[in-house]
């Protein structure tokens, strides 16, 4: 086994919403909430961030590993469109509360959704260049929506949360292919943060850029590793999910693009490739840079691995950026994963009715970037505060002169 994912473990949030219920209770059109293909998606509560999101979810990774090991993580890379300051990387909070080493690089990376990829790519060639065989390195991609875009036709696929990877030789979860990547990038403007709590979303673009990406960046590939082919080549295929029916379409024209695929080849190669790595996805929604990674996640808890199986991955990010690669997952990853209690999370979550999302959302703005003065009390929200008591879960304690302090719940 090479270099790549050792361990990998993602926060799903404690609180949902229906979508369903969202878009009935909205007004929105159903037939464009059928394309969406998902049911519920995770939601933050005003005390939580990227900072939280973050530390929780790799918290589970962190505590697995012997003194010894914590040691050998050399660099924590936290991936983000969802940072708390323009300068101070959110890293830093990350290694503070997760009690790492002080011998350890510590960094922010933001390329929109392909920030989680880049931080990936960034932690492999470091352990990879590494003298020592024993160096490990953290990547977490971590985003929170904030003030979601209450009323938008996009408002559904907004969610919340976190992948925490452990990096490092021997990769016993995904084992990178090394030098097969296929890239893409030109200059799009299909969404944007110009400013905090505001999303500049052209869907139409976005989707547009997407597919491109996704046809050069294989393209690229193919031209790299010489046989490849996008049917023989992978067991599996995991994108990054913007919302479930976008990645069922983008599969669905990639085919016909690659291989002349009529409709019953892209239905039935769509369900057995495709569809194991979005279950998570249209449980908890666009987490933005961890989406790749949460669909990861959710392929090796629902696919099949008695064996070493290679899979393609394709990243996107708005702007843009994108990357097909690939790798090969090993059975020892289902194992690991399932240890974890992913399912079990998702089923622990708190529903909610839509006139409490309408106030969770209107208050995000309290710990949005950019905010001065706050405090945070659990007991304020209610039963919704108590989904936290007593979990051991960081949550944003206050800001005092822009300045946050986290404890644990």
């Amino acid at each position: 086994m090479g270099v790549g994912i050792r361990a990998l473990h993602p926060y799903v949030g404690r609180i949902c919403v229906d979508i369903r219920t969202l878009y009935e209770t909205r007004g929105h059109d159903m037939s464009r909430f059928g394309n969406l293909m998902m049911s519920r998606k995770s939601v933050n509560m005003p005390f939580e961030d990227a900072v939280t999101n973050a530390v929780n979810a790799a918290l589970p990774l962190v505590c697995r590993l012997s003194p010894a090991e914590r040691d050998r993580i050399e660099a924590v890379v936290v991936a983000t469109e969802s940072g708390v300051d323009l300068g101070k990387s959110l890293s830093t909070y990350v290694h503070h509360y997760l009690e790492l080493s002080p011998r350890c690089r510590s960094f922010e990376v933001k390329q929109a959704c392909y920030g989680g990829t880049a931080a990936l790519h960034t932690a492999v060639g470091m352990v990879h260049a590494s003298p020592y065989d024993d160096a490990l390195a953290l990547v977490i991609a971590a985003d929170s929506a904030g003030v979601p875009a209450l009323g938008e036709q996009w408002e559904g696929a907004e969610g919340a949360g976190a992948v925490a990877m452990l990096v490092g030789r021997e990769a016993t979860t995904l084992e990178i292919d090394l030098g097969a990547h296929g890239f893409h990038t030109f200059e799009v403007m299909d969404t944007f943060r110009p400013g905090p709590g505001i999303d500049v979303v052209n869907q139409d673009v976005s989707m547009l850029a997407y597919l491109e990406c996704l046809q050069r960046a294989f393209t690229a590939y193919r031209d790299r590793v010489d046989g490849a082919d996008i049917v023989d080549s992978f067991a599996y295929l995991a994108f990054h999910t913007p919302f479930v029916g976008m990645v069922r379409g983008a599969h669905r024209r990639l085919l016909r693009q690659q291989r002349q695929a009529g409709q019953h080849e892209v239905d039935s190669d769509y369900e057995q490739r495709v569809r194991p790595s979005q279950e998570y996805g249209a449980e908890v929604g666009n987490i933005f840079s961890a989406s790749l990674y949460l669909a990861l996640c959710s392929l090796i808890r629902h696919g099949s691995f008695p064996e070493p199986r290679r899979v393609g991955l394709f990243s996107y990010g708005s702007g843009c950026a994108s990357e097909f690669f690939s790798g090969v997952i090993h059975p020892r990853a289902v194992e690991d994963l399932a240890a974890l209690g992913v399912e079990e999370a998702l089923a622990a979550r708190r529903p909610l009715t839509v006139a409490e999302y309408d106030s969770v959302a209107k208050d995000g703005d309290r710990a949005q970037f950019g905010v001065r003065e706050a405090v945070f009390d659990l007991d304020e929200y209610g039963d919704l505060g108590k989904e936290f008591t007593g979990r051991g879960l960081l949550v944003l304690d206050r800001i005092e002169g822009y300045h946050r302090t986290y404890r644990w719940s």
